[in-house]
């Protein structure tokens, strides 16, 4: 059951979780207000983790461990590597924030965001409804606690109680959805129970049942329409280091989880859930776009851009199966892998700009704190504008380049009403074009509020450099994180 081998899959979560444990003990002793030895240990445990993912991942090997109950794959090892670096870049935006609000008091913050990715490890590599259920309460438990952080703000302490119920409520969800799965399957292992509905000995009807329950489910976790309830109220209550890390690197754990159940389980039920990801992709795009145009407050904005760009991700899940057909699913899946990956990349740097500005006493949440930002600090103005004219689509960024990927799996698939799809989600990329907009014309065409200049440490203006550049130079030459996705999605479908 148990060899050598699978300890070796298992090597950068054994880290990860020694780490963890062996960090919290050394923050005992760390007395200095920034916690400079607990922030430097979690970097280094980042950094290793994230090597050693990217070298499993070129290996391009696919291993299954445990008696089955995980698997090891170059789709998996490329989103833990690229979680770990999210990680590492929103620990190193976040700690000057968190340290003029008291934050690292107890340096909880680094310990729980070590805890949180580990989380998102076992939910990108579970091959088992049980284990996907623990990555998955590891990462929402370290989450809850995370947006509570500042327990003597109100607003935090309301935004992570509407976090916790309403993640409670997703929670049973997915259970009640795995278990029904399980009833019909008579087992926890995904490709067991691919066998099984592919041999079409369980009724139809109590699969679909189970499939909505789970559907409902891995929705809340993405955060679409009609599930977003919780996006803008703890985007816009949690801390805003905090908010970085919840939508940030989750996002690949969801879509890993995602690929997972529906994908490595239920893909001979494709038809029936890829009409349910129609709707949600429809509704998410059409609310999204929508209500972030009433918002002055820049995080609620961001919260409800995030529910629209996830509806692109939907977009490239829900192109995979044409009749039964599988030629396209490479294709379609490695667009939407593309998608979740830049679109984390951009978010980072867009909040990693917000923080930049937050001073102590000042959030610097609000569209109007960024006026005249052009003025007071040219490069921090450029990168924001990168990231909001990537976000909105504009060509030569990388997200038009993720945009058109998707777009071009859909129409590529035939599917009926994908033209269509295509034309309405073209349509409300343009809507979503004027709230981007107004933000950059708020940076350079506004009057400062402020004379202040914006400062930040070495690390900060370094990180924040390298992500503004990469969206630039990702959207001019995209090939090879296009094919790196797609190969490693084939690699994976593969096996």
């Amino acid at each position: 059951m148990i060899d050598n081998l699978s300890w070796v899959t298992a090597y950068p979560e054994i880290l990860l979780l020694v780490m963890a444990c062996v960090i919290a003990l050394v923050d005992l002793g760390v007395k200095t207000p920034t916690r400079t030895v607990t922030y430097g240990l979690s970097l280094l445990t980042l950094a290793a983790v994230a090597l050693l993912q990217g070298l499993y991942a070129s290996t391009g090997a696919t291993v299954y461990s445990f008696g089955n109950m995980v698997v090891s794959d170059p789709m998996g090892n490329w989103l833990k590597c690229f979680a770990a670096i999210a990680m590492m870049a929103t620990l190193v935006y976040g700690r000057p924030y968190a340290a003029d609000r008291d934050m690292l008091r107890g340096g909880e913050l680094f310990t729980l965001s070590l805890f949180s990715l580990l989380g998102m490890f076992v939910m990108i590599s579970g091959n088992n409804f049980l284990v996907l259920y623990l990555g998955l309460e590891l990462l929402t438990l370290s989450s809850y606690a995370l947006v509570a952080l500042r327990r003597d703000n109100g607003v935090a302490t309301e935004a992570a109680m509407k976090y916790f119920v309403l993640g409670a409520m997703a929670s049973g969800f997915l259970l009640y959805g795995l278990s029904m799965l399980y009833g019909a399957t008579g087992s926890l292992d995904i490709n067991t129970v691919f066998q099984v509905v592919a041999s079409g000995q369980v009724k139809h009807q109590v699969l679909v049942l189970g499939l909505v329950f789970v559907v409902c489910g891995l929705a809340f976790k993405l955060g679409v329409v009609p599930f977003h309830m919780w996006i803008p109220d703890v985007y816009q209550g949690a801390p805003t280091a905090v908010t970085l890390l919840i939508g940030g690197a989750p996002k690949l754990a969801a879509f890993a989880m995602t690929m997972r159940l529906l994908v490595d389980g239920l893909l001979p039920l494709a038809i029936d859930w890829q009409q349910m990801l129609m709707v949600l992709s429809v509704a998410s795009l059409l609310v999204g776009n929508l209500a972030a145009i009433a918002q002055t407050n820049l995080k609620r904005m961001l919260a409800f851009s995030t529910i629209s760009q996830m509806g692109f991700v939907l977009i490239g899940l829900l192109s995979g199966v044409v009749n039964g057909n599988t030629a396209s699913a490479a294709n379609a899946y490695s667009s939407a892998m593309f998608y979740v990956i830049t679109y984390v990349l951009t978010t980072l740097a867009s909040f990693g700009v917000i923080l930049l500005l937050a001073r102590e006493g000042f959030e610097s949440e609000e569209i109007a704190d960024l006026a005249g930002l052009n003025q007071r600090s040219p490069l921090y103005a450029g990168v924001m504008a990168v990231c909001l004219f990537s976000l909105a689509g504009v060509p030569p960024l990388v997200g038009f380049y993720a945009k058109l990927s998707v777009l071009q799996a859909l129409v590529a698939s035939g599917q009926t009403g994908a033209v269509a799809l295509a034309i309405f989600a073209v349509m409300m990329s343009l809507i979503g074009a004027f709230y981007y907009l107004r933000v950059i014309k708020v940076m350079y065409f506004d009057k400062p509020l402020t004379a202040t200049t914006v400062s930040a440490g070495a690390d900060v203006r370094v990180v924040l450099s390298i992500n503004g550049a990469l969206i630039l130079i990702l959207g001019l030459v995209p090939g090879g994180l296009m094919a790196l996705c797609a190969q490693a999605i084939v690699q994976s479908l593969g096996s």
